[in-house]
């Protein structure tokens, strides 16, 4: 009994030390979270209060101008639809079909470890990296000129990874059970990826999907590089034209000395934020609905 009062004794500091120190890192990172919230709602008050009053129908349907009430963006929206298309076409079968075969086909052994290696390194590489490799492969080399295709070929390069990443921790995370259950009613590999493993896995498919593609819509350094900074009075109707993407309209018109233009420029983020919330939004109801079906 003395034993145990003794250590109960000596356990009462260090009990209370440790609550205060927890209490102390609790405190800090719930602070942390909301001065990341403060700055976020900041930042959206100020975009919203200084662009949605040059937010209207012909902001978005007319081209741009060196005249701030009658600039509009319609040239830069059509080319970001027309970029994003072309880059999730690009994307989502070859990093969806690599992870595939990295995860169900490849063997294990130093070649395989050296691609795994190779895919997460390329995911932290700098955006104007891939812009000057798609500059010089795309443009330059492969002579497609300063086009939407050599734009989206260069977008895919900088999410690939990404895809890759996020589509092999989903088909992972699949229980082997699966895969067993079907080879023992007669399957072969194709029929258990095709039939079992990509259904399930197609949930965090998709949210790799959306995290690749958000971040390939507000890119603007490697498009800088592809398309340059430039006024486009027309809508691209091929993948071989030229083109300009919310980003780079923004940062033209943010670049200009009249206060005007930062109006309107903030009316462009409004518009970019909109699309992006909405890609999100289908993509997420998509992700939950296969969810449900494969819990089914």
């Amino acid at each position: 009994m003395e034993s145990n009062n003794i250590t109960s004794g000596q356990l009462k500091p260090r009990r209370v030390l440790r609550r205060t120190i927890g209490g102390f890192v609790y405190g800090l990172f719930l602070l942390s979270v909301c001065v990341g919230i403060v700055g976020l709602l900041a930042l959206l008050y100020e975009v919203l209060t200084t662009g949605l009053p040059w937010l209207n129908w012909q902001f978005i349907t007319d081209y741009p101008s060196r005249h701030p009430e009658e600039a509009g963006l319609f040239s830069a929206l059509m080319g970001t639809v027309w970029l994003m298309a072309m880059t999730a076409i690009f994307t989502v079968p070859v990093g969806v079909g690599a992870a595939i075969y990295l995860e169900e086909y490849a063997p294990r052994n130093l070649f395989t470890r050296i691609i795994e290696i190779n895919v997460a390194n390329l995911a932290g590489v700098p955006s104007i990296v891939y812009g000057l490799l798609g500059l010089a492969l795309f443009v330059t080399w492969f002579e497609l000129g300063r086009s939407i295709l050599a734009g989206s070929m260069t977008l895919s390069l900088l999410v690939l990874p990404i895809v890759i990443l996020a589509s092999r921790e989903a088909i992972r995370a699949v229980p082997d059970s699966y895969r067993q259950a079907a080879y023992a009613m007669g399957a072969d590999q194709w029929q258990v990826i095709k039939g079992v493993v990509l259904p399930s896995a197609l949930p965090g498919i998709l949210t790799g999907t959306i995290l690749a593609m958000s971040r390939a819509i507000g890119e603007a350094a490697p498009v800088i590089a592809i398309s340059a900074l430039v006024y486009l009075t027309f809508i691209p109707s091929h993948p071989m034209e030229r083109f300009t993407v919310l980003p780079i309209q923004i940062y033209n018109w943010v670049a200009r000395p009249q206060d005007e233009f930062r109006g309107l420029a903030a009316a462009g983020i409004i518009v970019l934020l909109v699309i992006l919330l909405s890609m999100n939004a289908i993509a997420v109801f998509l992700r939950n609905k296969y969810q449900i079906r494969s819990e089914e």
